[in-house]
């Protein structure tokens, strides 16, 4: 830790105060200023916390302005190409890559909790058929809380690290279970004899009627969205994890409060937007037209630019390579869709407009197109990226539960509203 400080005057008082600036390992530095509150009996002021560090970590780093994502120092385009999906929860769990015998028993004991327990099946049948996939995952993975009563000391590491590897185990049945209320088909049971992916895609799309034939790059295309989406640093939905962890809730709890907090529009719905958008443009046959109304800034592109990333998404240049292939082995390019996808990846890699304003295609605008390619309908789009950001959740909440002494989250407010004022007996109000 640096032994540099930054000294804070306050100019009403003349009174200073020193502050500690520290250096993480990479990414810019950081003011401790817990001292303000003692010393000036002020607080700092920061609207959705931009510019403040709620915690330290070692799992995830972004660098938004050079377009990198580390996951614990290795880079996405590393992981993506060479690894595996449960080879990277791995990764974020324990922080370091698993020997081959360390991987075998992992994969081992995550086939082993894949399955749920019959009385939680029963609780799909409280859900109306159209319910959204969202609202039941919310409802089970907190149910899941109902049946480990035995394993859910939160002081413990072994049960700490028992109901992470559950979560990582049960949600892809979980998810693909929800799917399967709301088309009114039976539910699959998981395979031990299928990759981690394999076993989610049977579960969603298999039936007891004929087997079901694997498209090995549908499964690498949706094996490498997972990757990408594992973890994401301190975003919304994984402060709402170490929020509710701080608290001591138990895990299952914590991680249901993240899926609902994705399942705000402005956090998980990027890549549903991007399908929607393209419907409306195939509906009016113009893309051109499209984007010369987002040019004058009267409707927004949905899919190009990142908030973090201020370049290029990392993410995107992966994904952009198996999108294409999956779409051509699947011989979608020539889908109205797709076409207009395809128009508009064009358009904005050579457009000077969007060049010079950094609009390229992200993320979300290839996975997007990789889910609709297999089928899966938009409603089940965020629960995908709940299953992929799972082990995110569960590897941020198991690093926060392991330091030594954890304080429950407290943010401050700058009050805005009525001084102390008398209350008044209701024949002497006036409106």
């Amino acid at each position: 830790m640096s032994k540099e400080t930054v000294t804070i005057i306050d100019n009403r008082t003349g009174k200073s105060v020193e502050c500690p600036i520290i250096q993480g390992t990479l990414g810019p530095a950081v003011i401790d200023c817990q001292a303000l509150a003692k010393e000036f009996g002020m607080f700092t002021f920061d609207p959705a916390f931009m510019t403040t560090a709620s915690c330290e970590s070692t799992i995830t780093f972004i660098d938004g302005e050079k377009g990198i994502l580390l996951y614990r120092g290795y880079p996405i385009e590393q992981l993506a190409e060479k690894s595996s999906y449960l080879e990277v929860c791995y990764l974020l769990l324990y922080g370091e890559l698993p020997t081959r015998e360390q991987m075998e028993s992992f994969q081992a004991i995550v086939c082993h909790h894949t399955m749920l327990n019959e009385g939680l099946l029963r609780f799909y049948n409280g859900f109306r058929h159209d319910a959204h996939p969202m609202s039941m995952l919310v409802g089970v993975v907190g149910a899941l809380s109902s049946y480990y009563h035995d394993s859910m000391d939160i002081k413990s590491p072994e049960h700490r690290n028992v109901s992470a590897l559950r979560l990582i185990a049960k949600m892809p049945t979980i998810a693909a279970n929800s799917y399967k209320h709301i088309i009114g088909q039976p539910y699959v049971y998981p395979r031990n004899d299928l990759g981690y992916v394999e076993n989610f895609m049977n579960m969603m799309f298999s039936v007891p009627a004929e087997p079901y034939s694997f498209n090995e790059t549908a499964v690498r295309a949706l094996e490498i969205l997972l990757i990408l989406h594992a973890d994401h640093e301190q975003n919304a939905s994984t402060s709402t994890v170490r929020l509710a962890g701080s608290s001591q809730a138990n895990p299952f709890s914590c991680i249901a409060g993240g899926i609902a907090t994705l399942w705000g529009p402005a956090h998980g719905g990027a890549n549903e937007a991007v399908i929607r958008m393209l419907y409306e443009i195939d509906k009016f046959k113009n893309v051109h037209e499209y984007i010369k109304q987002v040019k004058d800034r009267s409707i927004r592109l949905m899919g190009f630019g990142h908030r973090v990333y201020k370049n290029y998404d990392p993410r995107a240049k992966i994904i952009r390579e198996i999108c294409h292939k999956l779409l051509s082995e699947l011989n979608a390019e020539h889908q109205p869709l797709f076409e207009t996808a395809m128009e508009l990846e064009r358009i904005a890699l050579e457009d000077q407009y969007f060049i010079e304003r950094q609009l390229y295609p992200n993320v979300d605008f290839y996975s997007g197109m990789i889910l609709r390619a297999l089928n899966i309908p938009l409603n089940m789009f965020t629960v995908i990226f709940a299953v992929a950001r799972t082990v995110g959740w569960v590897s941020q909440w198991l690093e926060m539960m392991n330091e030594p002494n954890v304080r429950i989250g407290r943010p401050r407010q700058l009050y805005i509203g009525a001084t102390q004022r008398d209350y008044l007996p209701v024949e002497k109000r006036v409106s």
